[in-house]
């Protein structure tokens, strides 16, 4: 389990964060993900065909930063590496698409892929607040 800054943990029910990975060139990639705190732990749902998923295979380090939705001076990062699992019974998957609206996941998924749950393993968090 993890420990979130209490200032900050409200953010962790947030819709989306972004999700940064680095890719082969070297340059980092990033992407609105949907996130879920689970367990005590940061989570999100990949497919096995998107770039992130590549992109944290030949290197796990990886950035999640969650915006106030009400405050723009006011955002939590966290850094780390990832910690991929697979999903192939998308039962991960599942408990995300409840958190939005009972969205099906496999829906955004090609034929041949599969899903892997990726924790983030903290090394630095960054719980920022600008707004006073």
């Amino acid at each position: 389990m993890t420990d979130f800054p209490e200032s900050h943990r409200d953010l962790l029910d947030a819709q989306v964060g972004t999700f940064a990975t680095i890719g082969p060139n070297g340059a980092p990639q990033l992407t609105v993900v949907w996130i879920l705190h689970d367990d005590g732990q940061l989570k999100t749902s990949l497919n096995t065909g998107r770039a992130k998923y590549r992109n944290l295979q030949g290197n796990p380090q990886c950035s999640m930063l969650i915006r106030d939705p009400q405050n723009s001076f006011r955002y939590l990062e966290v850094r780390g590496r990832a910690e991929i699992t697979a999903d192939d019974d998308y039962v991960f998957a599942q408990k995300v698409g409840e958190k939005y609206g009972g969205a099906d996941l496999r829906a955004y998924d090609e034929p041949g892929t599969t899903r892997v749950v990726v924790t983030i393993v903290p090394e630095k968090i960054n719980a920022v607040d600008m707004s006073g």
